[in-house]
């Protein structure tokens, strides 16, 4: 159980699962320590994802919780084994740790269902529309940055095709569509290749059209993604801060009712693609 130099979102969501796991059980700290045979400090250490917990341990600690949940228990235990570092690695240090967490995160994810009102989701831009996303930010970011963010983020486009691609449910607003980042021709290509991407067997596209009304949410990026057990989802939210992560059950919860209430409201697949083709016409 060495310390780690940093953690991810994955290991610090890890840690909290076990104090979420030991406080249910109101089971202490120093307990925990003498159960495992660790000193309080590593306890500590675990619960931040700062160390890491071996899978004995973390069997040996779900039992003495009375934890029953198999399938959850076995999930945790998966996330608890050493990786290989993934692609996103290679931006360590060159970019913000939350956009690899990000990308580590969409690659684990068993489905991944979003609302964005503002813009595409990023999975399905092109390199002339995510150039033009970029460089809407204030402050402006250097140009070499900016590169960087795109190939990063073309990259995560990839779980959506290959041998095994993540299957993805989006509901786009009609607001997001029409805003033109990049100018005419660039959002004409882009709404092409919403219209590509659409007709993947694993990509369902929705569209909330401006004549629906109102909207729960407040006009907030949702992206929803499924882990291996309903207790292991993630909702990933965008701040002026960069991104927020969530994943107690009341915040789940809420997200998951406000996604099934968009999806039930949108147009259907069909009718929503040829609503991009129309918007595409008019430009």
């Amino acid at each position: 159980m060495g310390a780690r130099s940093a953690s991810t979102e994955r290991q610090r969501r890890l840690g909290a699962e076990v104090r979420k796991m030991r406080t249910a059980a109101g089971m202490t700290g120093e307990f925990a320590a003498g159960l495992l045979g660790v000193d309080r400090g590593k306890i500590s250490g675990i619960e931040s994802g700062a160390r890491a917990i071996s899978s004995e341990r973390l069997r040996i600690l779900a039992c003495n919780c009375d934890c029953s949940d198999a399938a959850y228990v076995d999930a945790l235990v998966a996330m608890a084994q050493p990786v290989a570092p993934g692609w996103w690695e290679r931006y360590r240090g060159s970019l913000p740790a939350a956009l690899l967490d990000i990308a580590e995160l969409e690659a684990e994810a068993r489905r991944i269902r979003t609302m964005h009102v503002l813009h595409v989701p990023g999975l399905f831009q092109t390199s002339d529309y995510a150039q033009a996303v970029f460089r809407a930010g204030l402050p402006p970011l250097p140009e070499h940055e900016v590169a960087l963010r795109m190939a990063h983020r073309l990259e995560r486009g990839r779980i959506l095709s290959g041998d095994n691609p993540t299957a993805y449910v989006g509901i786009l607003h009609e607001a997001a569509l029409r805003m033109r980042f990049g100018g005419v021709d660039v959002t004409r290509a882009q709404l092409a290749h919403l219209v590509e991407l659409s007709e993947q067997d694993n990509v369902t596209l929705t569209v909330m059209p401006f004549e629906a009304g109102p909207i729960p949410g407040a006009g907030q990026t949702v992206v929803y993604l499924e882990g291996p057990v309903p207790q292991l989802d993630t909702v990933q939210i965008d701040s002026a801060h960069g991104p927020e992560f969530l994943y107690q059950e009341a915040q789940l919860s809420k997200y998951r009712l406000q996604l099934d209430w968009l999806e039930h409201r949108a147009l259907s697949p069909a009718a929503s693609r040829d609503f991009i083709q129309s918007i595409a016409r008019q430009l």
